[in-house]
């Protein structure tokens, strides 16, 4: 879970809800006083340190008088994809910015290799949306990435002594979904 900082702005400004307000509900063992203030400023402007927790979330929201989904995105990760990040992203591409429904189709018939992993990060994700109680029919992929994982490094022998290296690239493959907020529903 990660926070959206504008949206918890545009919450909070709306409810009247100032900075200090915020720290003061944040607070917890090893984030009081200055470091709860500075923690709160952070998150506000985007920035995500120190890390907040899906608990620091709920209680955010809860100051800001709104559910925590609707200011989190739900975000999950498939780390050691055996495949090259090139070939993931191909997919992640594919998939930013479509509502979940789509997504989860345009995966299931999807050849590449990477499919079944990107779908599992998409369903985890999802999950973690429902316990929040979002309406998985408003759930749309907000975020998508694909980093370079390790490589695994292997060698074919040749002929006279030679040796040609083989690398074998693994992919780390982060997918994250939001509640749509506003605007209207297009049909389809």
């Amino acid at each position: 879970m990660r926070l959206r900082g504008e949206q918890l702005k545009t919450l909070a400004q709306a409810q009247g809800v100032t900075r200090d307000q915020l720290a003061a509900a944040v607070q917890r063992t090893g984030l009081e006083g200055d470091a709860a203030l500075s923690a709160v400023r952070n998150w506000l402007n985007g920035r995500d340190h120190p890390r907040c927790k899906s608990s620091d979330i709920a209680k955010l929201a809860q100051a800001a008088g709104c559910a925590p989904k609707d200011i989190a995105v739900f975000v999950s990760r498939v780390r050691f994809h055996r495949g090259s990040p090139r070939k993931a992203r191909l997919l992640v591409d594919l998939v930013r910015g479509k509502s979940v429904d789509q997504a989860r189709t345009l995966l299931a018939f999807n050849t590449k290799r990477a499919a079944l992993n990107v779908k599992k990060a998409l369903d985890a994700a999802v999950a973690d949306a429902l316990q929040f109680e979002a309406d998985e029919t408003r759930l749309v992929v907000s975020e998508c990435a694909v980093d370079d994982g390790p490589r695994i490094k292997r060698f074919q022998p040749k002929d006279r002594g030679r040796a040609h290296p083989i690398l074998k690239r693994l992919a780390h493959i982060t997918v994250g979904v939001a509640e749509k907020t506003g605007g209207k529903r297009r049909g389809r």
